[in-house]
C-alpha cells in the first residue's frame, strides 16, 4: 500500500515538445467530460483544488501534468510517480474541429510518452457501457498500453449491488481480465486498491 504525500502541478502542455522532461513511473486519467478525473486526482493526492474541477463540462482542455511523492506503507519507503490529466472526451458541444484536435493530442501522448505506465479510464457505474469508452479502450488495446476501470459514483447505487454492476458493467466494456475499481467520492471510498495497482505497475519495467 503506497500513500501519496507531497503533490504538485507541474505545467499544462499540447505538443510532446512541451510535455515536462521526468524520469518517473508516469499514470493518465481519461474518460468522458465530467465523469470525475480532476476529482479522483484531488482525492488521490489529497490535494483539494491541484487538479482543477467544474461542473461545465469540457473545462479540461490541455494535458495537465502533476508530480508526486509516495511513501510505502508500513515500511516508509518513498518513490515519486507522475500523473496526467488528460482532456475529457465526448464533450456535446465541443465543434467536430475541436473533437479533431483532442484525438490527435491525445494520441501524440499515447505514443510519444515514453515514461507512461498505464490508463486510469474513468467511467460512470451508473451508466451503461458507451461508445466513447469503447473507442478509447480499442485505442490502448491497439498500443498495448496497460490500463484500469474506475467505475466512479458508487454511493449511487446500492452497496449490494456495487460488485455486479462493476462486473456487468467490465463484461460490456469487453474488459474482462482488466481491474475495476468502483469508487466513491462521496463516501471517500475504493482508493486503497487503485493505489495498490498503480504502485505495482510503476515497480515494474
Amino acid at each position: 500500500m503506497i500513500r501519496l504525500v507531497e503533490s504538485f502541478f507541474v505545467k499544462s502542455a499540447v505538443e510532446p515538445a512541451d510535455y515536462p522532461a521526468s524520469a518517473y513511473p508516469e499514470f493518465a486519467f481519461a474518460g468522458k467530460s465530467n465523469v470525475g478525473k480532476s476529482t479522483l486526482i484531488n482525492l488521490l493526492t489529497n490535494r483539494k483544488g491541484l487538479a482543477k474541477t467544474s461542473s461545465h463540462p469540457g473545462k479540461t482542455r490541455l494535458l495537465n501534468f502533476f508530480l508526486t511523492r509516495y511513501k510505502e506503507e508500513p515500511s516508509e519507503l518513498q518513490g515519486f510517480i507522475q500523473l496526467t490529466d488528460l482532456p475529457g472526451y465526448g464533450f456535446a458541444e465541443a465543434s467536430l474541429s475541436e473533437q479533431e484536435k483532442w484525438r490527435k493530442m491525445i494520441a501524440k501522448y499515447l505514443e510519444q510518452r515514453t515514461q507512461l505506465r498505464a490508463i486510469v479510464v474513468l467511467v460512470d457505474i451508473r451508466h451503461p457501457a458507451d461508445k466513447k469508452d469503447l473507442l478509447m479502450l480499442e485505442m490502448l488495446r491497439l498500443r498495448n498500453i496497460r490500463h484500469c476501470i474506475v467505475a466512479t459514483k458508487s454511493d449511487k447505487i446500492p452497496k449490494t449491488k456495487i460488485a455486479k454492476t462493476a462486473q456487468v458493467l467490465a463484461k460490456d466494456l469487453g474488459v474482462d481480465k482488466i481491474p475495476v475499481f468502483p469508487v466513491s467520492a462521496l463516501n471517500n471510498t475504493g482508493f486503497e486498491p487503485l493505489l495498490s495497482w498503480i504502485h505495482e505497475i510503476s515497480l515494474q519495467p
